[in-house]
């Protein structure tokens, strides 16, 4: 429950009137879809605003509160204004897991309940760290867990006490997978990969910790770690070290499968089949997304179904299958088309509109039909909300691939030098650097065009310093 020092949201109250917390969640659920958001609104939720623990909604929240009540602001729904909640400043709250905040990579992010803007504000590493109160291992992972400082590998040793494992240490591990996702959301993963090894080997260790553990602790539990996994193998895999990846996503299936647990099992297949097309393994591409479409099936997802059938379009593409990625193409628009709903995992927020769409450009791209993939990819750039700085360049550095390819060496220079723009800002991706020297190869033989010398010098002059920070 909330501490003393929470005051109460009356205002929010005022405005929910008759309907219960749950009616009033699935309001807020249809409102976020009006504005293609998902949020995952429900009774706790509207609770915790009402007894003021929430101070400031995430930027998610937000958008769709504002879009329910046009003409107020956040000060007259009750909430702090979001620069005047920092830090430590909030302590004295009980202390909870982040909110969901939803990013655009393939991942869910959160930002803690305070609304800092920093990537990571020592309230949430607090709340992570004091999930856990028990000794030995646990006391271990929560650290790790927590992205505080990393402690050895000699804290993991096999004869420290082994404690009970509970809700708590499951919540620890949900709220892990969402950190990496939101710092992935912003950053990229170069900068992520090494530091997020440990909270994996934690997370796993718990979960070795609890194999008495039984009931819905343990399938969090499981979940979490599997999660995790995927998270940083989807690290690995964006700062180029495939078998890494592939390594981690293998762990994630194997989980799902002592599981049981189809979710994590069609998550799992659908990074593996994108992993597998990059590496230019294709058929395997083809088999993992009809397998996680086979998983999928028990889910009752259709957003779930249209991004591994996007998955399976693209493993056709790279086949040179123009007839089947048309057909898978054509079932992932279907079924897409029948919109989000409750049944839609969490870590499928980022998928989209504008995922749809660049997803759709690295088809066409595949087939070589560069006019229609570039097409796409402008459209994915345009629709995507900058906050999300990774996925923006992401799309950027496809839409200039697919210009350079069309004979448009003027337009891709200008839409390259604005993914310069991100890679020297705090964006870090290998893949997103590899497209780019892409780009630039192509364009070496137009350097006589306006702006693309401009473009070919700049990006020859910050080469090096992607490569040292790799």
């Amino acid at each position: 429950m909330a501490s003393s020092r929470a005051v109460p949201n009356l205002e929010f109250r005022r405005l929910r009137g008759q309907r219960s917390p749950g009616e009033f969640a699935a309001l807020v659920r249809r409102a976020a879809r009006e504005i293609g958001e998902q949020v995952a609104c429900d009774a706790r939720y509207i609770g915790r605003v009402e007894a003021g623990e929430i101070r400031c909604p995430n930027y998610a929240y937000e958008r769709v509160f504002l879009h329910m009540f046009p003409g107020l602001t956040l000060a007259d729904l009750g909430f702090s204004a979001r620069e005047t909640v920092r830090g430590r400043a909030a302590r004295g709250r009980t202390p909870r897991p982040p909110d969901p905040y939803y990013g655009n990579n393939g991942t869910t992010g959160s930002i803690s309940t305070n609304c800092t803007n920093s990537t990571y504000s020592n309230e949430e590493s607090d709340v992570l760290r004091r999930a856990f109160m028990t000794s030995g291992t646990v006391t271990v992972a929560a650290a790790s867990l927590g992205f505080g400082p990393l402690p050895g590998t000699e804290a993991l040793r096999s004869d420290l006490p082994r404690q009970r494992i509970g809700a708590s240490e499951a919540s620890a591990v949900e709220a892990a997978v969402r950190q990496i996702r939101l710092l992935d959301d912003r950053h990229g993963a170069d900068g992520l990969y090494k530091r997020a090894a440990q909270p994996l080997r934690a997370a796993y260790a718990l979960l070795d910790a609890g194999a008495t553990t039984r009931g819905s602790t343990a399938d969090r539990l499981a979940a979490g770690a599997g999660e995790l996994a995927i998270s940083v193998g989807w690290l690995a895999h964006d700062s180029g070290r495939l078998e890494d990846a592939r390594s981690h996503y293998a762990e994630a299936l194997a989980t799902a499968r002592v599981a049981g647990d189809t979710a994590l099992e069609a998550h799992a297949f659908c990074n593996t089949s994108f992993l597998a097309r990059d590496a230019g393994r294709h058929r395997e591409a083809v088999r993992a997304a009809q397998a996680g479409q086979r998983a999928a099936g028990q889910v009752g997802s259709d957003r779930l179904l249209a991004l591994l059938t996007l998955r399976e379009a693209g493993a056709w593409a790279g086949l040179g299958d123009r007839a089947g990625c048309e057909r898978a193409l054509s079932r992932a628009h279907t079924l897409f088309g029948r919109g989000p709903s409750d049944r839609d995992p969490e870590w499928m927020s980022f998928f989209g509109e504008p995922e749809l769409q660049a997803l759709e450009a690295q088809c066409w791209s595949a087939l070589g039909d560069w006019p229609r993939a570039a097409r796409h990819a402008h459209r994915a750039a345009a629709l995507q909300d900058p906050h999300f700085a990774r996925n923006l360049a992401l799309y950027r550095a496809q839409l200039a691939a697919d210009l350079a390819r069309a004979d448009a060496p003027a337009e891709a220079a200008a839409v390259g030098e604005q993914v310069l723009d991100a890679l020297e800002g705090d964006v870090e991706s290998t893949r997103i650097r590899a497209m780019l020297d892409d780009t630039a190869r192509v364009l070496g033989s137009r350097r006589s065009t306006a702006g693309v010398a401009s473009f070919l010098d700049r990006h020859a002059a910050t080469a090096p310093a992607a490569a040292a920070r790799v």
